[in-house]
């Protein structure tokens, strides 16, 4: 049964991933026709703010799946130093408060999405795009977020090394060996 959830949860992790990097492609196509689009003098309605959305959008759908891959930023100074009990300890801490964070943000862009939705809030510009749908992508990013904080905090709890620090070996290997 666990290790049906985990593939579920990394095929989760898996379309956050691809989302965004669609999000990252349809930048570029969105930027490119308003460049285009200036240059024959046709004008492209809120290109501006749909490249916003779509930045927005590609940065909390990457959340989950760049915590999973150790790719967020870490102080590992302090941490590295410590005894194993002693930083098992210190995870546990960081990702229960992560955990409570992420998950009242998520709560909340959640509560933003549905009152969006209720009020019909719509953007502002030539284009009146509903607020809630570039809303959704944050809720969403940040609910997939608890997911995968909750499923490292769990795994922490049972004694297993966190996924993020997978690559920790990794890192200090290639550090060592110095430029090339």
């Amino acid at each position: 049964m666990i290790r049906i959830l985990q593939r579920i949860l990394k095929g989760l992790y898996g379309l956050c991933a691809v989302l965004s990097a669609a999000c990252l492609a349809s930048i570029a196509i969105v930027i490119l026709a308003g460049a285009i689009g200036r240059f024959l003098g046709i004008v492209v309605p809120s290109a501006n703010a749909i490249a916003g959305y779509l930045v927005a959008a590609s940065t909390f759908l990457a959340l989950a799946p760049t915590l999973r891959s150790g790719g967020h930023i870490r102080v590992e100074l302090f941490a590295s130093r410590l005894g194993p009990r002693t930083r098992h300890i210190l995870e546990l801490w960081c990702l229960v408060w992560a955990t409570v964070l992420v998950a009242y943000l998520a709560w909340s862009s959640l509560g933003q999405v549905m009152n969006s939705y209720k009020f019909d809030s719509v953007s502002s510009g030539l284009l009146a795009i509903p607020m809630w749908i570039p809303q959704s992508s944050m809720a969403f990013g940040l609910a997939v977020m608890t997911l995968a904080l909750v499923e490292l905090l769990i795994a922490t709890l049972c004694g297993q090394v966190p996924a993020y620090r997978d690559g920790d070996a990794l890192a200090t290997a290639s550090d060592d060996a110095g430029p090339a």
